[in-house]
């Protein structure tokens, strides 16, 4: 068998939500931890939920992500639910609330454009032109 991922339990928790959308999220974790119990937990170099990267904000998915560790570090299942729980529900709310950050309607959202102009700034003030143009015409 092969190891369990923080993404395999969250996927696991999706799954669940999607045949039970009523469903607490008290009773969810509780079925999580039944399932999971038992098994070898997930390794901390995986602890991340790449998929919702342009689904939502980084600072959402991974809102659980911290309580999930120490469940790791703990050799405790509960806290491992919690965490993913924690990052679910997030997840869950996000779109209800402000749509998907990869939403062409959300350009707003864009942390790059934001910084733009001053970067460009930055950029003209402080490197060199041939530098400069080198940058050009890589970026072209």
């Amino acid at each position: 068998m092969s190891q369990t991922t923080v993404s395999d339990i969250f996927r696991r928790a999706l799954d669940i939500r999607k045949a039970n959308p009523g469903g607490s999220y008290k009773d969810l974790s509780a079925q999580l931890v039944s399932e999971f119990s038992g098994k070898p937990l997930p390794e901390t170099a995986y602890l991340t939920i790449p998929e919702y990267d342009n689904i939502a904000p980084e600072e959402d998915w991974t809102a659980g992500l911290p309580i999930v560790l120490r469940g790791i570090q703990n050799d405790d299942w509960n806290e491992i639910a919690h965490g993913i729980m924690i990052s679910l529900e997030q997840v869950e709310n996000y779109p209800k609330e402000s749509g998907r950050e990869d939403d062409p309607a959300k350009e707003w959202r864009n942390r790059n454009k934001a910084i733009a102009g001053a970067e460009e700034k930055v950029l003209e003030k402080w490197m060199p032109e041939e530098l400069m143009a080198i940058a050009r015409r890589n970026a072209q």
